[in-house]
């Protein structure tokens, strides 16, 4: 006799549990449990945990894990056509902007997107030890034939950073202005944060087709979005209250003080969550190439797949050099910032 039956039949319940037992198909618990004898067998645990599994041993009415697992799948997939019929319309232009992004940087010739790169990197920090690091960086990448991939993977990385940034900055300065609103995003921006990164993939897969940009382009923006989102809120509300104050002694309005006082003060704050973006959007870009995204991510999974060693560590050491230059030179244009409010200061 199973461990629950006693207490199923204590609560007048063994009518209902029996009702169409003969139909329902026996767990591998039950499985096992008949083919050792049993739950009087020497290996039956004392006190089973009352998971699915084994309240359906003792009530076939229960559903076992399998039948909740399918009912998860069933209504995700039932909910997929108007899911589909939304989201389509809503998320073809992230696939635009990440065809022609890779088209730009692919086609452009070398010499012209170095020198691009060159004054980008000189523009934000006005650094030539970062210029420096930049140019030798690259040219390495296209000494070792290495340069077309690492401006696949760089072509995502400025899509993405760059609307993670648009929708969170916005969404930070929101969470900061309402505390009803923060207390709602938290656990949603909790969750983003601590999926495990192949999950993000999971749903997506079924939603839309692996040849589509715009699979690997959500996957990576609901994965790197979360940090310029918190930073952004946090700076703001670290704005100094006396400031705040002061601002509207002088009659701003709010859109005044917002432009005017809070985002140049929690500029600093924003400007390292735009550090981390850059730098799980990278870290996404990777898990991405199994779901179709281009660059240095292929070459990695090629080099595991093939047991090729040294594919693989080459297009390592390519993520790696991308994710320095990336991380030096915004870390370059916060020192700027942070030097330019000392200054006013």
């Amino acid at each position: 006799m199973a461990f629950y039956d006693g207490l199923f039949n204590a609560l007048g319940l063994r009518e209902w549990c029996d009702q169409d037992a003969g139909d329902a198909p026996m767990s591998m618990a039950q499985l096992l449990a008949q083919s050792s004898g049993g739950d009087n067998s020497p290996d039956a645990p004392i006190f089973p945990f009352p998971s699915l599994d084994n309240l359906h041993e003792s009530c076939t009415k229960i559903f076992q894990t399998r039948d909740f697992t399918a009912w998860i799948e069933d209504s995700f997939l039932a909910a997929r056509p108007a899911l589909k019929t939304v989201l389509d319309p809503l998320t073809q232009p992230l696939s635009w902007l990440l065809d022609g992004a890779l088209w730009l940087f692919t086609t452009t010739h070398w010499a012209i997107l170095i020198a691009v790169l060159l004054l980008a990197a000189w523009f934000v920090s006005r650094s030539w030890s970062v210029v420096s690091l930049v140019a030798t960086t690259f040219l390495f990448l296209a000494f070792i034939d290495h340069f077309e991939v690492a401006m696949e993977t760089l072509s995502i990385i400025v899509v993405c950073t760059g609307i993670s940034i648009l929708l969170g900055v916005p969404m930070g300065i929101a969470m900061s202005k309402s505390n009803g609103l923060q207390r709602v995003m938290i656990p949603i921006l909790d969750l983003l944060q601590t999926l495990p990164t192949f999950v993000y993939l999971i749903p997506l897969i079924f939603l839309f087709s692996v040849t589509e940009s715009k699979l690997y382009g959500i996957a990576i923006i609901l994965y790197a979005i979360v940090p310029v989102i918190r930073l952004t809120d946090l700076g703001i509300r670290l704005v100094d209250q006396d400031v705040v104050e002061a601002a509207n002694a002088f009659g701003m309005t709010g859109g005044q003080k917002l432009v005017k006082v809070e985002l140049p003060l929690a500029l600093p704050n924003i400007m390292a969550g735009v550090n981390q973006t850059i730098m799980m959007s990278l870290a996404m870009v990777v898990i991405a190439s199994l779901v179709s995204a281009p660059g240095l991510g292929v070459n990695v999974l090629s080099g595991i797949r093939s047991l090729e060693l040294g594919v693989g560590i080459i297009a390592g050491l390519g993520i790696v050099l991308l994710a320095v230059v990336l991380d030096r030179t915004s870390k370059a244009a916060l020192a700027r910032v942070d030097k330019a409010n000392a200054k006013k200061g």
